[in-house]
């Protein structure tokens, strides 16, 4: 059994800095509103935001060695994705935070626990994650690394595209990063449009057309 794969495809850097500039809402709405993950899973600090190709790690609860090997074999640019059974343990911390600034990796987000918060704030490093605590783990068990995985009620593949930021986490296949793309394009250039007809004076009941909507189902208004 190969426990680490380490050649996976990667979508072109220039499309995940393009996809990067929406937010994780936009995206999520604009491919069709899929690929959104467990909104229990948040950032460690509301300014923090990423875009990466997902590099995927299974660790047993409380034990974080398959993490440290994700660390050692993650590209420039990756994101690792820590699936850890949903356990309230301190498996990250900053000393491992400095590990993945140094070989450039983009983000971690894990269903499992952090710790060292301030000091990973501090740091700048991307953190999302289900759970704080200080609570220690062991480096027992091995576990497949850049293998699909189900994490936060979303399948991801390895070199999928991962956008998080202060609203939430979103997963784009790596085959419909330019679909998704163009289509978030057309969302905010939208959105845009919406905001300024606001200003304008128009209601949310004339920007939406829901006067006829809003008739049908019998809504009443006093005079």
């Amino acid at each position: 059994m190969v426990h680490v794969t380490t050649k996976i495809d990667r979508a072109d850097k220039a499309a995940i800095d393009s996809l990067g500039a929406f937010s994780a809402a936009t995206i999520h709405e604009a491919q069709g509103r899929k690929g959104a993950l467990d909104s229990g899973i948040k950032p460690i600090d509301r300014d923090m935001s990423f875009c990466g190709s997902a590099f995927t790690v299974v660790c047993h609860p409380r034990d974080n060695i398959m993490l440290q090997v994700a660390i050692s074999y993650a590209q420039p640019g990756d994101v690792l994705i820590v699936s850890s059974g949903d356990q309230p343990a301190g498996q990250f911390g900053d000393v491992l935070a400095n590990a993945c600034v140094a070989r450039g990796i983009s983000a971690l987000v894990t269903d499992g626990g952090v710790r060292d918060s301030r000091e990973i704030r501090e740091l700048g490093f991307p953190v999302f994650s289900k759970h704080v605590c200080i609570e220690g783990t062991v480096k027992e068990s091995l576990g497949p690394v850049n293998q699909p995985l189900v994490f936060g009620g979303q399948i991801i593949y390895p070199g999928d595209v991962i956008k998080g930021d202060c609203d939430g986490v979103v997963v784009v296949r790596r085959d419909e990063v330019q679909v998704a793309i163009d289509a978030s394009r057309e969302r905010d250039a939208a959105e845009a449009a919406y905001i300024e007809r606001y200003k304008k004076g128009e209601t949310p009941i004339q920007v939406s057309n829901l006067a006829q909507v809003l008739e049908a189902k019998g809504l009443t208004v006093d005079q």
